[in-house]
């Protein structure tokens, strides 16, 4: 069999299409190659990280968690809604990436990061580094600056787990009675947290430096009292906690069984 080539330019025209087809995700059947379009599709939508751009979706290292903050509402007592940032609170965010944990300095074990993408969790309000991502407000924060997570979309006294060595505490809200007989109403000593309360849940424990974790040295149902100032307050379906560090739990007693 005998092939008559009319024009010397025709293989040319011919190898330059099938390149033009490949170059474009396409098989020489004319069906699109579903993994080079996805190839070319992620790399050409580029990103923006404090303002340059980059190839691709940044993936936080060790134990650094990237954070989307959350902008929710309260109510203040004279029924006004205020966003949470403007009270001397921790910030609740969702995280957006997340570390596979640190490696201990000592025994070279990865410790893992407590919280995945998805989750909400509460840290310090100046806890971390800004940045802007893909035109959004974001914080690098560390899973040591974790105090709570959850899964949800609000926080609920189901879903709520103190991170690691902190213990999540009730505080009392009975009125406070002076020196002097005078009974005063919890709305006024609002500013002052108590330091006392009854333990609602604790973390996993305090990181030891065999790169283990030690057991909470109180448990949930506790009656314990904490040092002033130690604790962070948030609000859980109406009702006032503290979550505090382990170390910073000055005593305990069982809680009262009533008859």
């Amino acid at each position: 069999m005998s092939v008559v080539v009319i024009n010397n330019k025709i293989p040319s025209l011919c190898a330059l299409l099938i390149f033009l087809y490949i170059a474009n995700g396409f098989t020489l059947q004319g069906t699109p190659n579903v993994s080079s379009l996805k190839k070319h599709t992620k790399i050409s939508a580029a990103l923006i990280l404090d303002g340059q751009e980059i190839r691709g979706p940044i993936v936080p290292l060790r134990n650094f968690v990237l954070v989307q903050t959350k902008d929710s509402l309260s109510a203040t007592s004279g029924g006004i809604l205020l966003p949470d940032q403007s009270k001397e609170r921790p910030t609740e965010g969702v995280v957006i990436a997340a570390g596979p944990g640190k490696l201990h300095p000592h025994t070279g074990i990865r410790i893992h990061n407590p919280v995945q993408k998805g989750m909400s969790v509460l840290y310090g309000k100046f806890d971390g580094t800004p940045l802007s991502y893909d035109g959004e407000q974001m914080q690098m924060i560390r899973d040591d600056d974790v105090m709570l997570y959850y899964e949800g979309v609000q926080m609920t006294k189901d879903n709520v787990t103190p991170c690691r060595d902190y213990v999540l505490i009730k505080l009392d809200k009975e009125n406070l009675e002076t020196s002097s007989g005078i009974v005063v109403a919890a709305t006024v000593t609002k500013d002052n947290l108590p330091c006392i309360g009854t333990v609602f849940k604790v973390g996993e424990g305090r990181l030891a430096s065999s790169g283990e974790f030690t057991n909470s040295p109180v448990n949930a149902g506790e009656r314990v009292k904490f040092k002033d100032y130690s604790g962070n307050e948030i609000k859980i379906q109406g009702e006032e906690y503290a979550l505090v560090r382990m170390v910073d739990i000055l005593c305990s007693a069982e809680a009262k069984v009533e008859a």
